[in-house]
């Protein structure tokens, strides 16, 4: 039987991308709540500072790292100066992302290569610097978030470059998790539907693409973060031992449309 163990963290040290605010705070907060100590990496690392020391007032572990998901070098570098103050690192969550919404027919070369490196480059960048380690530990878990975008095209805001690199963060977590399986990393995402962050602020400001994403989510409402860092421990813990390539959706009933 699966116990509350199985959701604990304790001794473990987790890395998550792109968390000093919105879902990834999210996230972070709740993997320290669960017992692990959590590095806040992000570009901003004054704001990575702020939500690392506010993680820690409430009890938690927490640390914060200035990461660019997509300069390989410093990441090597991040994963070598972690490895050298904690001796591990059991967790990664890459989250961290942006989005351009421009006409298809318009969106800049700029605005394309940007989304594409950071959404699903900067996920490839960063798992394949901690998975190396990982794997020579034997041990760990990668989760990665995607968005129902990478499932569906998803109406009416025009944003072909983010639904793009979604949809490549799927399958790079399954070619990962097949490719790392026997080396006892286990690689999955979460694919959140429209959540209240910053990140959609501009969407819910907007009349006719508010009431459509509502329309078309059976639940008839926004999701929250702490529900998709509810999803990211689960695949984070001993409680998903057995589930690796696994795309988790959590979006109110969008996809099932």
């Amino acid at each position: 039987m699966t116990g509350d163990a199985d959701f604990r963290l304790d001794g473990k040290v987790a890395v998550v991308t792109g968390s000093a605010r919105g879902i990834g705070r999210a996230v972070a907060e709740r993997l320290a709540a669960a017992g692990a100590h959590v590095v806040i990496a992000d570009l901003d690392d004054a704001e990575a500072a702020v939500t690392s020391a506010a993680i820690e007032r409430a009890c938690g572990k927490a640390s914060a790292i200035a990461l660019d998901v997509t300069d390989r070098d410093e990441i090597a570098e991040v994963v070598e100066r972690l490895y050298a103050a904690h001796g591990r690192i059991d967790i990664l969550v890459n989250n961290a992302g942006i989005v351009r919404n421009a006409p298809a027919e318009e969106m800049s070369l700029d605005d394309w290569k940007s989304v594409i490196d950071i959404d699903l480059g900067g996920v490839f960048n960063c798992s394949q610097a901690f998975g190396r380690r990982m794997i020579s530990d034997g041990r760990g878990a990668i989760v990665n978030i995607s968005s129902i975008c990478g499932e569906v095209t998803v109406y009416p805001q025009p944003q072909v470059s983010y639904n793009a690199a979604k949809a490549g963060v799927n399958l790079l977590t399954k070619s990962l998790a097949v490719e790392w399986a026997k080396q006892g990393v286990r690689v999955n995402a979460v694919a959140p539907g429209y959540v209240g962050t910053e990140m959609t602020l501009k969407g819910r400001s907007n009349e006719e693409w508010f009431g459509t994403w509502m329309r078309m989510t059976p639940m008839g409402r926004l999701g929250e973060p702490r529900e998709i860092a509810n999803a990211v421990l689960f695949l984070a813990a001993d409680a998903s031992s057995y589930i690796t390539g696994t795309v988790l959706t959590v979006d109110g009933g969008y996809t099932a449309m």
